[in-house]
């Protein structure tokens, strides 16, 4: 599912996705999500959601892409300077095991595993990407989360429902963006951000993905808030995540 949400502005130490403040690339990019399926042990939509979170970060933590000189950080940065679009995409078999070739990072939680992929064009991709379905990517809402020990909860909208691939890129764009608020923390000596940042990265930047009750969503406020643009699944900008730690 092809995501675009609006650019982050950071004000009273929220990170919130709003309207963006420039013009996007004029050849847009995109990180590209593959979500592994097998159709015998199909894992569930929230583990899914998870492992996408934690690829996402996992990438953007990487010293490929931290390094001055790191050989993905010249591609990141072009990325981070548009709108930060996500494509979740699904595959299976020898699909699955083709992409594997090209650059990127993976996460799992239970039986779910994500990749996430130097961002790169919407346009042309590499065949291995390209042939992948993003549409219609659906996985069994069978279980709630068993990280309750995770650093780093994300919280998805009860207000409208998400399809697991639209769900995927918005609990990326919020796990995106708590890590780059601690890191922009940690840079201003934010001692308890370097602690929780910390704590985060020794545990593999593992998320949890919450479902919060409707009256919870309404009433609650959480540092990182996810505003979706609305190209798809919803309609005209819409907060789709939240994260907190």
């Amino acid at each position: 599912m092809s995501e675009h949400p609006e650019k982050m502005t950071d004000t009273t130490a929220r990170a919130t996705v709003s309207h963006p403040d420039h013009s996007d690339h004029a050849d847009p990019w995109a990180m590209q999500l593959v979500i592994r399926r097998n159709k015998q042990d199909p894992a569930s939509h929230i583990a899914v959601l998870e492992a996408a979170g934690a690829s996402v970060v996992r990438l953007l933590d990487d010293q490929r892409v931290t390094a001055h000189d790191g050989q993905w950080a010249q591609a990141v940065a072009h990325w981070r300077a548009g709108w930060i679009r996500k494509v979740a995409r699904r595959a299976e078999n020898k699909r699955w095991d083709d992409v594997q070739a090209l650059p990127g990072v993976n996460a799992g939680s239970e039986n779910a595993e994500v990749r996430a992929f130097v961002p790169g064009p919407l346009a042309p991709l590499p065949p291995e990407l390209k042939k992948l379905q993003v549409g219609g990517t659906e996985f069994p809402r069978l279980q709630e989360s068993a990280h309750h020990d995770a650093v780093v909860t994300v919280e998805v909208t009860p207000e409208v429902e998400l399809s697991t691939g639209k769900a995927a890129a918005q609990v990326g764009h919020a796990a995106q963006l708590a890590y780059e608020q601690l890191i922009q923390r940690v840079a201003d000596r934010d001692a308890t951000a370097l602690q929780v940042l910390t704590s985060w990265r020794h545990d593999d930047f593992r998320i949890r993905v919450a479902a919060p009750s409707l009256t919870a969503w309404r009433e609650t406020d959480r540092p990182v808030r996810v505003v979706d643009a609305g190209l798809t699944e919803v309609a005209g900008a819409t907060e789709t995540s939240r994260a907190y730690w």
